[in-house]
């Protein structure tokens, strides 16, 4: 499927390409993000990455006619780690199988003859805030995704950081607690407690308890249900003063706190920008998360960092790529 939102073309332009699971998109946008066009089509795994990248190939030919070859300037890619950002790998993520080891840099930068980057997701959408969300201005910023799991994206002294082997910004495997809800493998670990899946899981936790202890959990009112429980099912009910609800949240919020102090402690943002769940959960998880804040970070550091809800939304994707191209 393909939408057009602007009549005129550019004097010069970029393609982001987001290769997911499930779906794929190809943006087209000027300097400035403003974005011209955009193809999505279902990935549909199963055909593997030949197939795929071959549609890909076909989408950005359409509009290299329609919007001037000689006007790209450069090709940006975000997908699912592992990856290998220097040498422009895809190192077969769980959400694509049977991409191991795809040259996709390579392969573009042939096919097109322009330069091509690759970065992980986080990485993607940390820099599309940096350049134009909630992070705009800063040297240091950290991106969490605070998602499905939880992911970094780090920003420091203005440019990207992905680590040695693209392994820089995997605090989702920090170890929080000696036990706790499973993440990135780990017991206790950051994503463990803060993740949509997580939260899931210490939610069942909490409610199986109670309900062997009988007591009463008014948003989850049977043992059937426990499967049922979601990060989102147990954000409702607090919002709405379920108190076992509250106890959860105030769970996660806690671990949430003291690892956002790690991470201010030893980087030193000025800003930490998080998506989906705080974002959507602001005005509940801020006061809770400062509260423990305030008692586990260096203050000067703490003083210099704002907690800020990602500001791109559900746009966020759009931009991903675009700010690899544009790194």
């Amino acid at each position: 499927m393909t939408q057009v939102t602007h009549n005129k073309k550019p004097s010069s332009f970029y393609i982001g390409l987001d290769i997911g699971g499930t779906k794929c998109a190809i943006v087209l946008s000027d300097i400035e993000f403003h974005i011209y066009e955009k193809v999505f089509f279902e990935t549909d795994v199963e055909r593997g990455p030949t197939a795929i990248i071959n549609e890909f190939k076909l989408h950005i030919q359409k509009l290299l006619e329609k919007y001037n070859h000689k006007n790209l300037v450069k090709i940006g890619i975000s997908c699912g780690g592992p990856l290998n950002s220097k040498k422009g790998l895809i190192k077969s993520p769980p959400n694509l199988p049977g991409w191991i080891d795809i040259p996709i840099v390579a392969i573009l930068k042939e096919e097109f003859g322009v330069d091509v980057a690759l970065q992980n997701d986080a990485n993607a959408c940390a820099l599309a805030e940096w350049m134009m969300g909630a992070g705009k201005g800063t040297e240091n910023m950290i991106f969490l995704t605070f998602g499905t799991g939880m992911g970094a994206g780090l920003i420091l002294n203005g440019k990207i950081y992905s680590g040695t082997n693209d392994l820089g910004g995997e605090v989702g495997h920090l170890r929080l607690a000696d036990d706790g809800p499973v993440g990135f493998g780990k017991a206790g670990s950051f994503e463990g407690f803060c993740s949509g899946g997580g939260i899931a899981k210490l939610a069942k936790s909490v409610v199986l308890e109670k309900h062997q202890n009988n007591i009463t959990v008014e948003f989850c009112s049977s043992k059937e249900n426990l499967d049922k429980l979601t990060a989102k099912s147990v954000f409702t009910a607090a919002i709405q003063g379920d108190t076992t609800a509250l106890e959860i949240v105030k769970i996660s919020a806690k671990y949430f706190g003291k690892a956002l102090a790690l991470l201010i402690d030893t980087l030193n943002p000025e800003c930490i920008v998080i998506g989906s769940i705080y974002a959507r959960n602001e005005a509940l998880l801020k006061p809770l998360v400062y509260e423990v804040l305030e008692k586990e970070a260096i203050p000067e550091a703490l003083e210099v960092c704002r907690i800020l809800p990602a500001k791109l939304g559900d746009k966020i994707g759009d931009y991903a790529a675009l700010g690899v191209a544009m790194q």
